[in-house]
């Protein structure tokens, strides 16, 4: 009786250790048998070694409370932009004939027709009343231009002033006491620091009227080159995601300042619509952008209407031999145009191009990305190398037709 005891004693340890195994087996809120994965705890619970509170901070940092700080400024932009074509009667070259013309007249016929392209981009607020920056090439030729700010609210925009060469545009919406965003010096950008671009690209901002953001780098600074026309001096270069529709965007530092202007990605497509990042993207320096402002600001243009008056080209084996310097490389002087301002300045075909301000010159397009940004009036020193020998001229830039 006393071994039967024993053995009934056993077993019931031996149930009751397993019935307190099986419940011991922890399982997240809400999960079950069935699902295939484990729920994250929730983060801001009350943890034995901290508080929700250090949860919550430990996931605040820079970068987001300059997120924070900066997207009720940042504005979706809608533009409608109006071509006129003419289209010429083919049989136009007939009633050019005086012969047609004495039997029927001047039958000249043409056609005008009009359409309308929509295109969208970014920008951001500057001012409590209403200022808006962003690129030329998103609302400097547009016919009607709609913003969506972060509210929801969408508003008409003037344009107030717009230079296509340095790729800027200033418009303004009627309103007082709208969000703004305070502008760095970009002289004072580091190489390696943080960036975030915000934007609109594809037009997801008029999705839930947010910007969208991107984080990066400073990958490289002062970049300067040309296209379309436009002058891109001492660009700053992101690795920051930026993609169609984030031109006219802010590209800020961590302090939540503008350091930029979003304007230009290399990509691997051609299509303006399908153009993806693929981490090369490049903003206009916003010191350059406050003395364009500083002149568009009042519905004034920026006379860039000027002929320097001399044709440069690169050195190279067929134009050494009429070069007198040592020198065989680099930008020289090809020809001159008579009464211009090259030759009052006293420049001369087969000079060498070494400086224009401090700034080197070692092929055409680092002459022009100075020359082209220049306005009616400036002054340029020139460095050149005449017979081997350095010399100086100062070239004052005349408007056509004086």
């Amino acid at each position: 009786m006393f071994l039967r005891n024993i053995k009934l004693f056993i077993v019931s340890l031996f149930i009751l250790f397993t019935f307190q195994n099986c419940n011991s087996e922890s399982r997240e809120p809400g999960s079950s048998e069935n699902e295939l994965y484990t729920e994250a705890k929730n983060s801001y619970s009350v943890y034995s070694n901290g508080s929700s509170d250090d949860i919550s901070n430990s996931r605040q940092n820079a970068i987001t409370k300059a997120v924070e700080e900066c997207s009720p400024a940042i504005v979706g932009i809608n533009v409608t932009e109006v071509y006129q074509v003419e289209y010429r009667d083919p049989y136009n070259m007939f009633f050019d004939d005086p012969f047609f013309q004495h039997f029927f007249g001047n039958q000249r016929r043409s056609r005008t027709r009009q359409y309308s392209v929509q295109g969208l981009g970014s920008g951001f607020l500057i001012s409590s009343d209403g200022y808006i920056l962003t690129n030329h090439h998103v609302a400097g030729n547009a016919s009607k231009i709609i913003i969506t700010t972060t509210d929801g609210k969408k508003f008409d925009a003037e344009i107030i002033g717009a230079d296509k060469t340095s790729d800027v545009a200033l418009l303004k919406i009627k309103g007082d006491n709208f969000p703004y965003l305070k502008l760095a010096n970009s002289e004072d950008v580091i190489i390696g620091e943080w960036t975030i671009a915000f934007g609109n690209p594809f037009g997801l901002f008029d999705i839930n009227t947010k910007p969208t953001i991107t984080v990066g780098v400073v990958s490289n600074k002062n970049i300067n080159f040309t296209q379309d026309d436009r002058v891109y001096r001492g660009m700053i270069q992101t690795d920051a995601a930026i993609s169609s529709g984030n031109s006219g965007g802010p590209l800020v530092n961590s302090l939540g300042e503008v350091i930029g202007i979003n304007t230009v990605i290399f990509s691997t497509s051609q299509s303006s619509r399908g153009a993806g990042s693929i981490g090369i993207g490049f903003a206009i320096p916003i010191n350059r952008v406050k003395k364009v402002v500083d002149i568009i600001k009042n519905n004034k243009k920026i006379n860039r209407n000027f002929n320097v008056g001399m044709d440069v080209r690169e050195v190279d084996e067929s134009l050494a031999p009429y070069i007198s310097s040592s020198v065989k490389e680099g930008v020289v002087v090809y020809s001159i145009i008579r009464k211009s301002s090259a030759e009052e300045a006293g420049i001369e075909p087969g000079d060498i191009i070494l400086e224009i301000d401090n700034q080197p010159i070692n092929k055409v397009e680092d002459y022009n990305v100075i020359v082209k940004d220049c306005t009616v009036g400036e002054k340029l020193n020139f460095t050149l190398l005449r017979d081997d020998k350095k010399i100086t001229k100062t070239l004052t830039l005349k408007s056509i037709g004086r």
